[in-house]
């Protein structure tokens, strides 16, 4: 049987401003979809069982050269990483993304960036989506997850954290 393949994958992009709006660093690093998040994709595409367009973003604590990501995680059980909610935001912040493109890969990103604003000084690892809104919350599906690949970051109270993602599905 000739089969064709396919690969996904995602990319998160921080920018880190100070209070005074000054940029202090800016990073993409690639994610992990994880077992639930490609379940998801296929259960909803081609079961066309009911589907939320709900999806938030968090932020991974550091130290992230401990994180141990895995394609297992959940929000229920995900022992290698913990979340960091060191920002003001009561919620995760609700993602909206854009349209998808056409072409081979198929592409689609966050409309905007979600805005984390530090509310003490904490260290940031990463970033994950999941379709849960509470913060330290574990209902939901985990879809993606990833490590800054230069290091933990130090922010401060008073910082903005930018995030957005962008996600590919590409014919191989």
């Amino acid at each position: 049987m000739n089969t064709q393949a396919a690969s996904y994958g995602g990319i998160f992009t921080v920018s880190c401003k100070d209070a005074n709006g000054n940029v202090k660093w800016e990073e993409e690093f690639p994610n992990l979809v994880v077992n639930t998040g490609l379940q998801s994709m296929n259960t909803q595409f081609f079961k066309g069982v009911t589907y939320t367009a709900s999806w938030f973003m968090g932020l991974v604590t550091g130290p992230g050269a401990s994180n141990v990501y895995s394609a297992d995680d959940t929000m229920v059980l995900h022992s290698g990483w913990a979340e960091n909610i060191a920002y003001s935001q009561t919620t995760r912040p609700a993602v909206s993304f854009g349209t998808a493109t056409t072409a081979d890969p198929s592409v689609i990103s966050t409309s905007s960036a979600l805005v984390f604003t530090v509310s003490s000084s904490t260290t940031v690892a990463g970033a994950f989506l999941t379709t849960d809104n509470a913060k330290s919350g574990t209902a939901g599906t985990l879809f993606s997850v990833g490590n800054f690949t230069v290091g933990d970051r130090p922010v401060v109270s008073g910082d903005t954290l930018n995030v957005s993602y962008t996600f590919a599905a590409n014919a191989v």
